[in-house]
């Protein structure tokens, strides 16, 4: 399936999620758990929340981090040798957070997703870039959303209980738009000049599947918006690699290992 289909298969249900934020973030209620306070305490059926979940979600954090400091290795000259290695062990490390995603569903109950979304949402879509990333890197496609569900153990349909928000999904996307810009200048000092081009192509593709979109969620609609600049910094690198003629070299070795 092409990045605009995904897209366009997307925006029906990103348009029901957003009016469910809507409902739920209703006027003078924007940021506060239904029910309760805005910190939130201890459920209504005894279930522990903040403080439980934020372990949890702390737990998340330094995952993160090894896989996001295991796969910057791919911007050093002999990272590029090492991009299937390095993402068999990433995938590794996604089998820890599928343990602790399974423990933060434990910390609340199944109804009030959206009372503690606020206490994960970073860090989930800090993952979800990280799962797209590796599948990029691994096969240069975007990740569907239900991929990215099923390598964090989570659900894709949120009648399904603790499942991956589609503004997470798209935040997620947006930075990975952001790592394969830097991605592509990297590429060009480690002498691999057809990268960029594949780069260019998916990033376009991406840009035009996400103007298929109604974002009305102001962060995510801003967060787009520095997708132009993404776009721009990889074709100034095209452009730098075509008036260098080794657009042409990089055409001539296309068909070789990527």
């Amino acid at each position: 399936m092409s990045v605009s289909a995904m897209f366009a298969a997307l925006q029906g249900a990103l348009g029901q999620d957003q009016d469910i934020r809507e409902v739920r973030d209703g006027p003078g209620r924007a940021g506060r758990a239904p029910g309760g306070p805005g910190r939130g305490g201890v459920a209504a059926d005894g279930a522990l929340c903040p403080q439980e979940i934020r372990k949890v979600v702390q737990a998340l954090e330094q995952t993160a981090r090894e896989i996001l400091t295991l796969l910057q290795g791919v911007h050093q000259g002999p990272g590029f040798q090492h991009i299937p290695k390095k993402c068999q062990k990433a995938r590794e490390h996604f089998s820890t957070v599928r343990t602790q995603m399974e423990s933060l569903k434990t910390k609340f109950p199944a109804d009030q997703y959206y009372r503690f979304h606020e206490h994960w949402r970073f860090v989930l879509q800090r993952l979800v870039f990280l799962a797209a990333f590796v599948v990029y890197l691994e096969s240069e496609t975007l990740v569907t959303r239900e991929a990215v569900a099923e390598i964090l153990g989570i659900e894709a349909d949120r009648e399904r209980g603790f499942h991956l928000d589609i503004e997470d999904y798209l935040s997620g996307v947006l930075t990975l738009a952001s790592e394969l810009a830097r991605l592509a200048v990297n590429s060009v000092t480690a002498g691999d000049y057809s990268r960029p081009l594949r780069i260019s192509a998916f990033i376009n593709e991406l840009d035009s599947g996400f103007r298929l979109l109604n974002l009305k969620n102001d962060s995510l609609r801003k967060r787009y918006d520095g997708l132009k600049y993404d776009v721009k910094k990889i074709e100034e690198v095209v452009y730098d690699l075509s008036i260098r003629g080794l657009n042409k070299e990089a055409a001539v070795g296309a068909g070789g290992e990527k």
